[in-house]
């Protein structure tokens, strides 16, 4: 049995201006669609984008390794190559970074390199990477 799916529903401000990012900038298949909602391919997983105009300005932060880092935001880890190649396509389309791409807790057990976007209705999407995708869910503590 494959691994589950995880399916994520948010609030967007208007359907083209979000099929345009995920679809073109970021690359993910379009599924089922209707007026006010789509579906997207998200490394596997399902986003459903939905038309809710009044919903999605909210911004807090939380301070993590120095950077301000939204408290509402969603993302996928990839392996090191996909997000070589995802961070190259991101610089060639011109896209803002919300946070650029580094490496977050360089040799502690939970180093990773990470970055921020956000999408045309303001959601915030994390992109990581671990060098040692066993130590995703370490703690401090573990060796």
């Amino acid at each position: 049995m494959s691994p589950p799916r995880f399916h994520l529903a948010f609030p967007v401000r208007d359907i083209e201006t979000t099929r345009h990012f995920y679809a073109e900038v970021l690359g993910c298949q379009l599924g089922r669609s209707a007026e006010r909602w789509l579906d997207f391919d998200f490394y596997g997983h399902q986003l459903s984008a939905h038309l809710c105009a009044d919903d999605t300005n909210s911004m807090s932060t939380n301070e993590v390794d120095q950077h301000a880092v939204p408290a509402r935001h969603f993302g996928v880890i990839l392996a090191t190559d996909q997000w070589q190649q995802l961070v190259a396509r991101l610089n060639d389309l011109g896209v803002d970074f919300y946070i650029q791409p580094y490496t977050r807790f360089p040799g502690a057990v939970g180093e990773q390199q990470t970055f921020f976007i956000k999408d045309p209705s303001d959601n915030y999407l994390e992109f990581k990477t671990f060098p040692n995708e066993d130590k995703v869910f370490s703690t401090h503590s573990d060796t």
